[in-house]
């Protein structure tokens, strides 16, 4: 949570951010700390059977997709350019399902669930594509070291 809410201040509309990795890795997680830092009050819930939940009330509204059941690539019956090219920031889930849909330009997060000693530890990996995303995981990257 703490890193997306740090992440949040950096973010403007039209953003796409990926995050994938196994079940229960931490993505719902991270974004509501997204939510929060864009100051979306509302609670944040997997959108796994809904495939994508919509946010408002923040800096920027949020919209969260879980296309794990767009296996089939079908993410273009939803719109999802519509939502690339709109006024939020785009949080997708299971990316790998909708490769093909995915703009130029997106943060893309791996979440690795590192499990020893009885003790949950997460490892997550940023892979930036485009110049403001890399500017943010750079700024992201300065203040852990603050």
């Amino acid at each position: 949570m703490a890193l997306g809410k740090q992440l949040a201040p950096g973010l403007k509309a039209q953003d796409v951010i990926l995050l994938d990795g196994d079940l229960g890795a931490g993505k719902t997680t991270f974004t509501k700390g997204l939510a929060a830092g864009l100051g979306i009050k509302r609670n944040v819930k997997s959108p796994t059977f809904t495939i994508i939940r919509e946010y408002q009330g923040g800096r920027l509204p949020l919209y969260h997709m879980d296309v794990y059941r767009l296996e089939d690539g079908s993410g273009d019956e939803l719109g999802l350019e519509e939502y690339f090219n709109g006024d939020g920031v785009n949080v997708i889930e299971w990316s790998q399902f909708i490769a093909d849909e995915l703009p130029e330009h997106y943060l893309r997060i791996v979440f690795k669930r590192d499990d020893d000693a009885g003790e949950t530890q997460r490892t997550l990996t940023f892979e930036p594509h485009g110049d403001h995303f890399v500017q943010l995981v750079d700024q992201l990257e300065a203040t852990r070291h603050e």
